[in-house]
Parts: structure tokens; sequence; C-alpha cells
């Protein structure tokens, strides 16, 4: 039996699931993009700046400056020049992000659910371990 590449399985359930996500974000004004990531980011660590958020989810800076502004359009965050550095700007959540918090964590959780739904728990703790593995090599 010829097993499927690693890579365009993985590509295949990143496709699969962004599309699902969108679906789920659409009535909340929050696009496609990773723009959820950011905001998961930003609620988690208040006051992070749009550099940090590039650095951390590793994408581009133009995608993270888009899903920023959309972000700040949409009402749910909210953005402070840096005292300390004037260049840089600050980013915090706002009430209607925090009050969204929840709904977004149920969404992540039930998709991650539909992810492992046939797996056992043993098989899910193994695939989860082998993908850390798998993420922690450094970048080439």
């Amino acid at each position: 039996m010829r097993k499927e590449p690693i890579g365009k399985l993985i590509s295949h359930l990143q496709r699969r699931n962004q599309k699902i996500l969108s679906k789920k974000l659409v009535p909340y004004g929050i696009g496609s993009g990773g723009q959820h990531s950011f905001l998961k980011l930003i609620l988690q660590r208040p006051g992070i700046t749009q550099e940090q958020l590039t650095n951390e989810l590793k994408f581009d800076k133009a995608t993270t400056a888009r899903s920023v502004r959309h972000l700040e359009e949409s009402g749910y965050i909210e953005r402070r020049t840096d005292p300390n550095d004037r260049r840089s700007h600050l980013l915090s959540p706002t009430a209607k992000a925090l009050e969204f918090s929840p709904v977004l964590q149920g969404i992540l959780d039930e998709l991650n659910v539909g992810l492992v739904r046939n797996l056992s728990d043993e098989e899910e703790d193994l695939l989860i371990d082998l993908l850390q593995r798998i993420s922690a090599e450094p970048d080439e």
C-alpha cells in the first residue's frame, strides 16, 4: 500500500479546517487569513505589539497588518501607541472581544473534536505528541 505524503495530508487537513472555521466565523465578522489566530493571541496577551504577533504566529507583516486592521475596524481590538516606542502600537482586546472569547474558544474546541473523532484517546495523544515533535524542528 502506497502511503500519502505527510505534507499533503497536513495541507489537506489545514485547508479543510480553515474552510469549516471560516464558515463558523462569518456571522461574527471575522474573516479568513488567520484573523482568529491574531485575536486569540491578543486576548491571551493584551498589549502585544504587531511585530510580536508577526513573529509568534509566523505570518508575514502584510498579513498581520491586514488582519489587525480588520479586527480593529470590526471592533475586536484597539491599537494604542507604545509610550516606550512611538513607532510601535500596543494591541488590546475590546469588551466585544472579551465577550466573544468563550464563543471563539468553543468553535475552536468543536473543530478539534471533529478532527480526532475517529481516534481513540491514546491515538489522539500520540498524534499530538508526534505533531509537536515535528513542529519543534527548527525552520530551515
